[in-house]
């Protein structure tokens, strides 16, 4: 590993758990006289970034999550979203797709409300704090971890319970809590019961539990009520899931120690995973988003925690993203190297190995549910609207029956990546590798749906072929590990043919740059990977020139689209350009997009899938993973090469980051039957 990266397993605090108002009010070790009591760490701050965009309904959302599931609380104290069973399960609220879809909000009453928030240090706890004319409220927010859980352990047994305080600040505050669940994603109203001090709201195969301290009236499957909450009062709601059959009762267990016991879970893991390089805040809280849309039990890293958030308003490309796809694999395990996350790296090949099973000569499926589920079959919920009349609203993807070529190059590069963790390699990792790479030798001159997903003609797209030549490098570089001489000398030679299409049928020369796919004049931001996978180097005169033409082409204010056409600009993208100058030798334009780029997060430093070119709106699923990944390894790139880790030149080896560590990757093709062996430099 890279010297930047640390994982030093000595936590910096007590594990136990500590009173909720300790816990907010609490001094940092590197603040000692606490000037930054509750401010956040996790918030975009000590870096020379702009501010945040205020941009639209889907950025003003904060992210929960607990190891299983994920609910998103908008800045009005409403949760709009929740699937507490799993990511990709039914929601019990889910107003942020339609008004009638459910929700729970605890608000301040009357207009004249300002709002500020931020996570509590190293946490995806949530305090918001509501400022009207007779005082302030905060309310804090968090889905419960399992008691007692730290580090690694965090969210592997999760109660599915969501817990609710809210303290009187100052002045005194008249407050509404409207609890409205709505299950089967809006479909189902519950009966609701009450039993000593608890409402009971059952419907279907769904049960939720509200232990409130605000009284509240029952009344058509809703519950609402008032109380005004005085400087130094504290009221606890709690909400417990569970299934009708088969299971416990809901938990619901005290919210204080719900919220403490989450905040040292969270510090737990923060504490193992200590990134050294530059834009530390930003990388830490990225971070904690990709644990965050981890599924703990398996190890899957979720795309985003929601479905159908449009890519465009009023459009129709709306998807469910509550998957986990293998294009991302590769990428995310760097992410996790560079985030000194090497454990749940190896979780994730891991899990990746076992939901692929024995791979033959069938194709390699494109993406999985979280516990490895194949049939993701796509339906429409024509009962819901939509957020903000974007229709339709689908559950499901059926990408899940694509063919995408670039996954062989995804996993391979994600196998020489944690080379080291698989020496020795068993026989089953060594067959699924080995099928892979003689996959890549078959069907790269195959047309495919490409990295973006298009659902209409395959086109022989050239980020897959670019992948498939990853492939067939990697397996290479493994040498005898992998396969005999014959293997070796085929997967080289099919390597050279690969590059030397790309090469030839990849270049337009009327444009100056490569472009989507063969023989096209279409540009497309993927052909930014080139460099970071290390098929040619960025200061390649075509290289460059391509780079220069697609920043001129399909970016503004530092925002790239992925084609042009596309609706929004997109954010891993983005990122990816801001690499591409970094190895270019372009270091200062490259940091100024990072910084940039870094801005555009919302007010607790989330990204969407796409930001509006126009007005700044994050768009798409919410929040996205890629983009918190393409974050995460812009900022290790730009570190390693500030640090004088990368030398780019023309004539000498290209020094690639791939993870944590500097892979020299020639750009000259290496003899048929030839190549590096494991450990090459």
């Amino acid at each position: 590993m890279a010297s930047s990266f640390v994982n030093d397993r000595r936590s910096r605090r007590p594990a136990e758990v500590t009173p909720v108002g300790a816990v907010i009010r609490a001094r940092r070790a590197d603040d000692p006289v606490g000037q930054n009591a509750g401010r956040s760490r996790n918030a975009v701050r000590g870096v020379r970034v702009p501010r945040p965009v205020d941009s639209g309904r889907i950025s003003e959302h904060g992210f929960l999550a607990d190891g299983r599931s994920a609910a998103l609380v908008d800045r009005h104290g409403s949760v709009n979203w929740w699937c507490p069973a799993r990511f990709d399960s039914p929601s019990v609220f889910g107003r942020i797709l339609d008004d009638r879809a459910g929700h729970f909000t605890i608000a301040p009453e009357g207009d004249d409300v300002r709002v500020t928030r931020s996570y509590l240090d190293d946490t995806l706890v949530l305090r918001t704090v509501f400022h009207t004319g007779t005082g302030s409220v905060a309310v804090t927010d968090a889905l419960a971890l399992e008691p007692g859980a730290r580090g690694h352990d965090i969210g592997l047994r999760s109660p599915r319970v969501l817990a609710r305080l809210v303290e009187g600040l100052s002045g005194e505050v008249p407050v509404r809590v409207e609890f409205v669940p709505r299950f089967e994603y809006g479909r189902v109203t519950a009966y609701l019961t009450r039993s000593d001090g608890v409402i009971d709201a059952r419907a279907g195969a769904c049960r939720l539990s509200l232990r409130s301290d605000v009284p509240l009236a029952c009344r058509h499957g809703d519950a609402v009520g008032r109380a005004t909450v005085r400087a130094g009062d504290t009221l606890r709601l709690t909400l417990g899931y569970a299934p009708t059959y088969g299971g416990d009762d809901p938990a619901l267990p005290d919210a204080d120690r719900v919220v403490a016991d989450a905040v040292a879970g969270w510090r737990s893991w923060a504490d193992l995973h200590d990134y050294r390089g530059h834009y530390r805040d930003q990388v830490r809280l990225s971070a904690m988003v990709v644990q965050g849309m981890t599924y703990q039990p398996s190890g899957a890293v979720v795309a985003a925690a929601t479905t159908s958030l449009p890519e465009r308003l009023g459009g129709d490309r709306n998807y469910d993203y509550r998957y986990v796809w293998v294009r991302d694999f590769s990428l995310t395990l760097q992410a996790l190297w560079r985030s000194a996350c090497p454990d749940e790296a190896d979780r994730q090949f891991s899990w990746v190995a076992r939901a692929m099973g024995r791979i033959d000569d069938g194709r390699v499926p494109i993406m999985y549910g979280v516990e490895g589920e194949r049939d993701l079959t796509e339906h429409t919920l024509d009962h819901l609207r939509g957020y903000a009349d974007s229709r339709p609203v689908l559950v499901g993807n059926d990408a899940w029956k694509q063919r995408q070529n670039d996954v062989l190059g995804e996993i391979l590069d994600a196998a020489w990546l944690m080379r080291h963790y698989l020496d020795p390699m068993s026989p089953d990792v060594r067959h699924l590798l080995c099928a892979l790479a003689d996959q890549a030798v078959r069907a790269w001159h195959l047309p495919d749906s490409g990295m973006w997903e298009t659902r209409d003609a395959e086109r022989h797209y050239l980020s897959s072929k670019v992948q498939c030549w990853t492939a067939l490098d990697r397996a290479v570089r493994f040498g005898p590990r992998l396969g005999d001489p014959a293997d070796i000398r085929r997967w080289a030679r099919a390597r050279d043919e690969v590059r030397a299409a790309v090469l030839e049928r990849g270049w337009n020369d009327r444009l100056g740059a490569y472009t989507g796919a063969f023989d096209s004049d279409r540009l497309d931001a993927s052909v930014l990977l080139m460099p970071l996978v290390g098929f040619l180097p960025a200061d390649d005169p075509r290289m460059r020139s391509t780079i220069d033409v697609v920043e001129r082409g399909l970016s503004r204010d530092g925002v790239l689209r992925r084609w042009d056409g596309d609706p929004a600009g997109f954010v891993i993208c983005s990122f990816w350009l801001a690499s591409c100058l970094a190895l270019a030798g372009e270091q200062e334009r490259a940091a100024r997009l990072f910084e940039q780029l870094a801005g555009r997060v919302n007010d607790l430093g989330l990204y969407a899938e796409q930001i509006d070119q126009t007005t700044g709106e994050q768009l798409g699923n919410f929040p996205q993973a890629f983009s918190h990944i393409g974050l995460i390894n812009a900022a290790g790139l730009l570190t390693d090469v500030a640090e004088r880790r990368h030398e780019v030149s023309a004539d000498r080896p290209h020094l690639v980051a791939t993870g944590a560590e500097v892979v020299a990757t020639s750009t000259r093709a290496v003899p048929t039957g030839t190549g590096p062996t494991e450990g090459a430099r």
